[in-house]
């Protein structure tokens, strides 16, 4: 698998590094503030509602809805080419945070605006697990 995945991958570093360590282990965890129970995406180190650093790492239910999305026609990378046309969608969680990333195992022209959706993990490499989401 190394060396054969060609689209960009996340930046991995000490403050997001639980979130991509618990990918790996197909766990979807973000984190939530200890003070004022906010849950937020993308890692942080203050919550972003009250500026707590008090903080721990969460597992989520997996579970959401499709916020907002678009199909991409033209390629605007080298690594997506063979995937035209593809969906970016912004996805809700039940847990409140909205994430970006892409609906799989459905036909774009099916991908609705509130369409029920679910976590699953796709490796990319040996180090980073990607996560996406497939109609609930």
């Amino acid at each position: 698998m190394a060396g054969t995945y060609s689209k960009p991958l996340p930046q991995i570093d000490e403050v997001n590094r639980p979130f991509w360590e618990a990918a790996r282990r197909r766990e979807l965890y973000l984190q939530r503030c200890k003070d004022c129970r906010h849950v937020w995406y993308p890692a942080g180190t203050n919550c972003p509602k009250c500026l707590s650093t008090n903080f721990e790492w969460t597992a989520m239910s997996g579970r959401g809805t499709v916020w907002s999305f678009i199909v991409y026609h033209h390629c605007w990378h080298p690594g997506f080419q063979k995937d035209i046309p593809y969906n970016v969608a912004m996805i809700q969680l039940e847990e409140g945070p909205i994430v970006i990333t892409n609906i799989v195992n459905v036909p774009n022209d099916s991908v609705k605006v509130g369409m029920p959706v679910k976590v699953v993990f796709e490796p990319a490499t040996e180090q980073v697990t990607l996560f996406k989401f497939t109609p609930a």
